[in-house]
């Protein structure tokens, strides 16, 4: 399905381009409000975590306001993973079902018509990977079967980030926008740099701590083009809708003049976070000054384009999964008892494995 939506171009022309949302009338049936962001979400949250600390099992299943993330496996293991399913019980990828664009809320399962607007501005989906001041290296496993959140493995570890003084793991948080996807074989025209073959990365700065496997609707507010190794690897800078601070968050330099010191420290953050392991510090596009939501927005349609070729086998996935469940127009897609099958194949949910001592480790760079 095509939808219109209206937004500036890198020059700052206004034109109408299209989004790419390929999502039937089953998979857009949702929760609702079931937890909202803001208010009760937030007492509800602090309840689930108290409630989680005295019975693991609680953790299973955690519903989010179109989602229920189902877990497997035991956290801090190699085999623990977080698997999304709509509130019908249908198991989908947060990689290509979960519309890059918000949807309005619906009801009795009526699809909604127009994307989710605040104050005028359109909301795309993100999905959480890694909460704020949280270490393990939580992805979207773009090359498995319905590409559920996973922690990433190293040599046969698993990955924590490291304290850099005087942060605490991650200092926002992060995840990816759906149907994105930054293709390795495209070259930026600014950085000349290829794409590194993920979904687009994002950095959501509100003041709510959230939980791997939420999905939340965020306004772009800019993006910072780091350089990983050679690669392209955007960071987009964005905040919850619902957050308190998010009227008055509508672009990059307000998060510069209410935040003293919050984009330098992003900055810092991506440079050294990987100098602990022995690599070099990374390096930035545009001097390391952060781009406007205009040119934000313009890189994402870039690389939401990017990945309907790769759904619709019009490029080369690089090993990427893209069995979907909801894209109409993609050759990939499986059934739901498929889907069903699989998920329930994996371990089932355990206690978590111990966290070595070393991983609450400051670093001085």
């Amino acid at each position: 399905m095509w939808r219109s939506w209206v937004t500036g171009s890198r020059n700052r022309r206004r034109k109408k381009t299209c989004v790419f949302i390929m999502t039937p009338p089953p998979l857009r049936s949702c929760l609702g409000f079931l937890l909202k962001v803001s208010g009760s979400f937030s007492v509800s949250r602090n309840k689930l975590v108290a409630q989680a600390a005295a019975l693991p099992h609680l953790h299973h299943l955690r519903k989010t306001m179109h989602y229920i993330a189902e877990e497997r496996g035991r956290p801090h293991s190699p085999d623990y993973r977080i698997y999304f399913k709509t509130s019908e019980g249908k198991y989908v990828s947060p990689f290509h079902d979960i519309p890059l664009i918000a949807e309005l809320e619906q009801d009795n399962d009526v699809p909604a018509k127009k994307p989710k607007r605040n104050e005028k501005e359109v909301l795309f989906n993100m999905v959480v990977e890694v909460p704020r001041w949280s270490n393990a290296k939580m992805e979207i496993a773009t090359k498995e079967p319905l590409n559920p959140i996973k922690q990433d493995l190293k040599k046969g570890k698993l990955r924590y980030v490291a304290n850099i003084f005087p942060h605490k793991g991650y200092i926002w948080n992060y995840g990816a926008l759906p149907q994105t996807w930054e293709d390795p074989k495209h070259t930026d025209a600014e950085t000349s740099c290829c794409g590194d073959n993920d979904p687009i990365d994002v950095c959501e700065i509100g003041t709510q701590v959230c939980f791997p496997g939420q999905v939340i609707q965020v306004k772009v507010l800019g993006i910072l083009a780091m350089i990983d190794e050679g690669e392209m690897d955007w960071k987009v800078i964005a905040i919850n809708a619902q957050d308190p601070d998010a009227k008055n968050l509508n672009n990059i330099e307000d998060v510069r003049k209410s935040r003293p010191g919050h984009l330098e420290a992003t900055v810092d953050w991506f440079r050294k976070y990987k100098v602990p392991d022995g690599k070099p510090e990374n390096q930035f596009g545009f001097n390391g000054q952060f781009k406007d939501k205009d040119f934000a927005v313009e890189i994402i349609k870039s690389t939401h384009e990017h990945w309907r070729a790769l759904v619709q086998k019009q490029t080369n996935s690089e090993g990427i999964e893209c069995k979907n469940i909801s894209c109409c127009e993609s050759p990939l897609k499986c059934s739901a008892d498929e889907a069903r099958d699989f998920v329930q194949s994996a371990p089932a949910f355990g206690s978590p494995h111990p966290v070595s001592p070393d991983v609450d480790k400051w670093h001085f760079v």
